[in-house]
């Protein structure tokens, strides 16, 4: 589906264009053409390879989806992968994928799976002519820059709720509740090896336009690319700090459900060897031997009640002491 179809002259917006007429003002020096398309059939994906004549793999890498993110030269021209990260109200991680074919005088974005486009980017731009006259390089920055923008919520909601389960370890409520957090936890560390998973790979790619070699459409353009790496490393950092303390939260989580079973088997010993002592003693008395000497001892009966009560009082005292019970 079109979204917009749109030429550009010296920073400023001309006005919509037919799509049969991007061949035309793509051939313009002075101008290029800002395009973009949602979930586009095979048909309109080979009319936009045909007007902006496109390189057929990167035509076939956006046909076929499912690529990592990436940012690939083809002789004067770009192709990039950018992943977009939303979190659903069940607390999941929907993911998108945006296809950016960049030129001399031409912008083309194919978002699919996505459901929030980038018409905040297109004002953002349009409003700026003088950044917007730089051409398809600055296109490109601004379309990354929301895409690592859109991160940085998702990142957050995942800390905050990190957070509030790490809280959850130290309150006693039992074996089942503190399983329960780290099945939490898993989810969680879960969520921030796939949120890493698409961070990564950008971070890789978006370095390539801030240093080094840099592609000649891109040229004057690294303090912009730089400014977006700069977020990617902040969220990676962000994202690994809060994995590997997700990983001691669980470790910690084990030991305290370790430290409450001891606990209670403590409280069981402890409770055993109360029953223990009247029980060896009413065990010896109840042999069936004649010579037992308070056999027949007329105060043998609560002496010998007495003599239990002794004994677990002061193992009772004992255990009080050694905080088993």
């Amino acid at each position: 589906m079109l979204i917009n179809c749109a030429a550009y002259h010296d920073g400023r917006k001309m006005g919509d264009i037919p799509v049969g007429d991007i061949s035309e003002y793509v051939a313009k020096p002075d101008c290029f053409v800002w395009v973009a398309l949602k979930d586009p059939d095979p048909e309109e994906l080979a009319q936009m390879a045909h007007e902006f004549g496109l390189h057929e793999l990167a035509v076939e890498d956006a046909r076929h989806g499912h690529q990592r993110p990436k940012i690939e030269e083809y002789g004067a021209s770009l192709f990039a992968v950018l992943h977009t990260v939303e979190q659903t109200s069940d607390k999941e991680l929907e993911v998108g994928e945006v296809a950016v074919f960049v030129g001399t005088n031409y912008v083309l974005t194919i978002r699919a799976g996505s459901k929030q486009g980038f018409q905040d980017v297109r004002a953002r731009c349009e409003r700026d002519a003088h950044l917007l006259r730089h051409g398809s390089a600055f296109v490109l920055y601004a379309l990354i820059d929301s895409v690592v923008d859109r991160y940085f919520p998702v990142v957050e909601a995942l800390i905050d709720e990190s957070e509030i389960v790490e809280d959850r370890i130290f309150e006693k409520k039992g074996t089942a509740a503190s399983r329960d957090v780290v099945e939490d936890l898993y989810s969680l560390k879960r969520r921030f090896v796939r949120l890493h998973h698409h961070v990564a790979p950008l971070l890789e790619a978006v370095g390539k336009l801030q240093g080094g070699r840099v592609p000649a459409l891109c040229a004057g353009m690294e303090a912009y690319f730089r400014d977006v790496y700069d977020h990617l490393v902040r969220i990676d950092k962000l994202i690994e700090g809060r994995r590997e303390m997700i990983s001691t939260a669980i470790q910690v989580n084990l030991g305290m459900i370790s430290l409450a079973e001891s606990e209670t088997t403590k409280r069981l010993g402890a409770f055993a060897a109360l029953f223990a002592s009247p029980t060896m003693i009413a065990g010896i008395y109840g042999m069936n031997f004649q010579s037992i000497p308070e056999l027949h001892w007329r105060y043998g009966y609560p002496a010998c009640l007495a003599v239990m009560l002794a004994i677990d009082a002061v193992l009772w005292w004992r255990f009080r002491k050694a905080g088993w019970l």
